[in-house]
């Protein structure tokens, strides 16, 4: 167990995180996961914690904050109108398979297999919203049929092995599908509490490899979880009341920058060990 004047700074730095991570999650819809993640793995590393399955608690434990957040956030974004909930309907069986299916997926990978895919994902989702233009199009409409079912499962699957709430892939889904933002970050949260309930529940049921951080239930951290929800169940609401008064595209870039290199170090770490 690290000695208390090592642990303090850390607490304290989760709970900076979650705030942060809430209004993420309110503002942009990118879901806190994206920035918990990281933050997690380096304190955790940190720490002296560097199990087999690090990556796999991570992961779990954003996703288990993400239930609290995207709760919060659904029913902020409900009284203002913005969250589609025929396409949550239609869209919930093929996200809730495919989180599932990503839970049995993660527990045969290696952590630093897991870091190596949550930064090239990241990557990804930095460099859509570094470069994209709000005109950019698909389709003026949601994919329905079997595009609907493939994309609702890759959207499910993905998200998981990130640790994430599905905005971060959602949010520009639905904005190249002619989706107002404030309606696609509305939907987005729902989009959320989809992934992470059977993902959170799945990991809870994984054993734990050795070398997990004390307090972890599962592949869930229980310490970590409890901080950061104490301080996103503040803070979220505080995003999306934002989302709703600002124009987000300077935040979004200066995010995705942000984001860029988070994924870089990521990567760097992994290779050097």
């Amino acid at each position: 167990m690290p000695d208390i004047s090592i642990l303090l700074p850390f607490v304290g730095f989760l709970l900076v995180v979650g705030g942060f991570a809430g209004v993420l999650a309110g503002l942009l819809g990118v879901g806190g996961g994206i920035v918990l993640v990281p933050a997690f793995y380096f304190v955790f590393q940190q720490l002296g914690y560097t199990g087999p399955q690090l990556m796999q608690v991570c992961v779990a434990t954003s996703l288990a904050t993400i239930i609290v957040t995207s709760l919060r956030s659904v029913r902020a974004h409900h009284g203002k109108g913005a969250v589609s909930w025929q396409t949550l309907r239609t869209w919930a069986p093929g996200i809730v398979l495919g989180a599932a299916t990503s839970v049995l997926v993660a527990n045969q990978l290696r952590s630093d297999t897991m870091v190596i895919i949550f930064a090239c994902l990241a990557l990804s989702v930095a460099t859509y919203m570094g470069l994209s233009k709000d005109h950019w199009r698909l389709a003026d409409a949601m994919p329905q049929g079997a595009r609907r079912v493939v994309m609702s499962i890759g959207v499910g699957f993905l998200s998981v092995l990130m640790g994430i709430g599905g905005g971060g892939i959602a949010v520009p889904l639905m904005k190249l599908h002619g989706r107002p933002m404030h309606s696609a970050v509305g939907t987005a949260a729902g989009f959320g509490l989809l992934i992470a309930v059977p993902g959170a529940i799945g990991f809870l049921l994984s054993p734990a490899g050795a070398g997990a951080p004390p307090g972890t239930a599962g592949l869930v951290n229980l310490p970590a979880f409890a901080i950061i929800v104490a301080m996103t169940t503040i803070t979220t609401p505080i995003g999306v009341n934002l989302a709703h008064k600002l124009n987000p595209s300077v935040l979004k870039r200066v995010f995705a920058a942000f984001l860029f290199l988070v994924a870089l170090n990521m990567i760097r770490r992994a290779i050097m060990g």
